[in-house]
């Protein structure tokens, strides 16, 4: 195979991105500023849907949907819609946080989605997240220096632990972050002073952990990335990308929706199974004088790729992969497929990707699990079952998916957002 193309510049951003962006409401707002740049506005959804052709975009929670209406574009225009989600397993602060025993302060957590436990040990963390005020505003804070830790139990009082690690997540993911006794209050006022706000202004919170270690070039030739919450931020920034570049190009609106809580099943307000960008599609029909029919001609005629994170093939464990599916990093986006449609890809979406890849000059790649190894699932089921449009699966191929930090291949973001502008001009 032949050395893909490797713009260097979109994975550098990449990677002030992820840094930028320890949380979903960091994610977003980093999004919307890039948007804004490139000509977006914001729209309320309280306000009536603007009627003009451009680029607009709206914030709800840490869901970000963006679209941009050709001039003249007829009420029945299909979408062509790029998904991904915000949210990555990490450990949550729990509604009274301060605890602690044994002379030590710690932060009572709520583990969030599917980690890699023993991930999050012995490493440096942070705390981000927003605060919503009495008010009614809220403000984001990125605590960024190290401020928690989980420590492991050191071998010499655990003589098995290489053998067996085994973690209640009640009692050994408490991180400690200093010395003392506990006092109700303390940690969302340490919160709120890094915030600039007074303590007694806030009555709600939404915090969790970070890994402070920034992303890094890895490997003999830098050819490999690491970095956390990789899943799924690649895409995120990958589709602001590609709906930037889409601005004005094919017969059909470009839209991207990055939504929340997919690693805890999609199921809110602001996740894959919500009404949020079925309830976007419509309006932008109809705010355009639209009929009940040229909503439906619209949803008919759209397709949506959900781009999400997949499995490179493991070196140490290559059994645990489908002996003739074994996708490598920088491979280029794998096509993700499975019979039970825990991924949406049939035969149509496989015809449109194949195309789509050729058209930008990509390499592509395919990604089905070992019969033994169930198989993960994506925003790609909800989205297709809810607002009934066409979807098929894709994403970058990686390693220790779901930990602290992880690897794919350094020029894949890069290919993937190729693929995704591609895809848009149709």
């Amino acid at each position: 195979m032949t050395e893909p193309r490797f713009d260097r510049t979109h994975t550098d951003d990449l990677m002030r991105f992820i840094q930028a962006s320890p949380s979903p409401y960091h994610a977003v707002a980093n999004a919307a500023k890039q948007l804004v740049t490139a000509g977006f506005t914001e729209t309320a959804e309280t306000d009536a849907f603007p009627t003009e052709p451009g680029g607009h975009y709206l914030i709800r929670g840490g869901t970000l949907v963006a679209w941009w209406v050709p001039d003249g574009a007829p009420a029945h225009t299909p979408f062509r819609i790029v998904g991904s989600h915000t949210d990555s397993p990490n450990l949550r602060i729990k509604p009274r946080p301060d605890t602690g025993r044994a002379g030590w302060r710690q932060v009572g957590i709520e583990v969030y989605g599917g980690p890699l436990w023993n991930s999050w040990l012995d490493r440096d963390l942070g705390l981000s997240g927003r605060l919503a005020l009495a008010d009614g505003s809220q403000r984001l804070v990125h605590i960024e220096q190290p401020f928690l830790r989980v420590p492991q139990l050191a071998i010499h009082l655990h003589r098995s632990t290489n053998e067996a690690l085994t973690l209640d997540p009640q009692t050994h993911l408490e991180p400690v972050w200093g010395l003392g006794t506990p006092t109700d209050g303390e940690l969302i006022a340490y919160v709120a002073k890094h915030a600039g706000v007074a303590a007694e202004d806030v009555l709600g919170w939404d915090l969790m952990t970070h890994d402070v270690q920034p992303p890094a070039y890895l490997g003999r030739d830098g050819e490999l990335l690491a970095a956390p919450r990789m899943d799924n931020l690649v895409s995120v920034h990958a589709s602001v990308a590609a709906v930037i570049s889409a601005v004005g190009n094919g017969d059909s609106i470009p839209v991207m929706v990055a939504n929340d809580h997919e690693e805890i099943g999609s199921k809110s307000d602001t996740g894959a199974e919500g009404p949020l960008l079925l309830t976007v599609l419509r309006r932008l029909v109809h705010s355009r004088g639209g009929s009940y029919d040229d909503e439906a001609r619209a949803l008919a005629g759209s397709f949506c790729i959900s781009a999400d994170m997949g499995h490179a093939v493991h070196p140490n464990y290559p059994e645990k992969h489908e002996p003739n599916h074994q996708p490598v990093p920088n491979g280029g986006p794998m096509l993700k497929v499975n019979a039970t449609q825990r991924y949406t890809t049939d035969a149509n979406g496989r015809a449109l990707f194949a195309t789509t890849c050729e058209k930008a000059g990509v390499p592509w790649q395919i990604f089905v699990s070992n019969n033994r190894q169930p198989c993960g699932s994506t925003i790609g089921p909800s989205t297709a079952a809810g607002v009934g449009i066409r979807t098929v699966d894709i994403g970058v191929a990686a390693l220790s998916m779901h930990s602290a930090r992880e690897l794919c291949g350094a020029a894949d973001p890069y290919l993937l957002a190729s693929c995704l502008a591609a895809f848009y001009e149709g």
